[in-house]
């Protein structure tokens, strides 16, 4: 199998499970499970083909993945709430999988269509990232790419590790995949995070009391 179809397995398991058990959370009927579970699994791809110029339609010729995507999310449907919850606590994980899976993928695919660097590192980003921010979204969540932890820059990376060559054959990018997989967990274990600036008031607001006449 190659690489890029284990990725893509790989990234549509988990993102599809991911969808899942988010509509679960919120309480959605099966078929706002199997629509969100579809639209985290496929969505930053479709993004992604937008940008680097492949017809939308391509979608639909990739039917064994979105059988696999429908089956993972039936699963998911159906597993004993005592597995869910301790899913749940091992959810950052899960996503970190999708993430990488997707982020390589993603670079694999622009990088062969000859893009030039900037194009893949953008395709990396959003193929990792699309499907979970338009999951929050759906949801009613602030996307977990706006978070404190560091998320979308380790796609990032592996989208510049694609594009320059980094990682050029089968067990490398097999690597990559796996290291990326490690830095989203560390960025959550130590919650490192990427600098801000608040524009909230830190002084105590003043109170205008308005005398209104009798």
């Amino acid at each position: 199998m190659h690489v890029f179809e284990l990725l893509s397995i790989i990234g549509t398991v988990a993102f599809a499970m991911s969808g899942a058990f988010v509509a679960m959370e919120e309480e959605y009927d099966i078929l706002g499970i199997l629509v969100l579970g579809l639209v985290t699994a496929f969505g930053g791809g479709v993004v992604r083909n937008v940008l680097i110029g492949v017809p939308v339609t391509t979608l639909w010729g990739q039917g064994d993945l979105i059988l696999l995507a429908i089956i993972s999310v039936f699963v998911a449907f159906v597993l004993p709430i005592g597995w869910i919850k301790h899913w749940k606590r091992t959810e950052a994980f899960f996503d970190a999988i999708g993430l990488s899976a997707f982020a390589v993928q993603g670079g694999i695919y622009a990088s062969q269509m000859n893009h030039p660097l900037i194009a893949v590192i953008v395709a990396a980003a959003l193929t990792g990232i699309g499907g979970g921010v338009i999951r929050d979204l759906l949801a009613g969540r602030k996307p977990l790419v706006l978070r404190d932890e560091i998320y979308a820059v380790w796609a990032m990376a592996a989208g510049a590790a694609v594009g320059l060559g980094i990682s050029n054959s089968t067990w490398k990018l097999l690597g990559l995949f796996v290291i990326v997989v490690v830095f989203r967990m560390l960025s959550v274990h130590y919650k490192w995070r990427l600098p801000r600036r608040s524009l909230g008031e830190s002084s105590t607001s003043i109170n205008v009391e308005k005398n209104l006449p009798l």
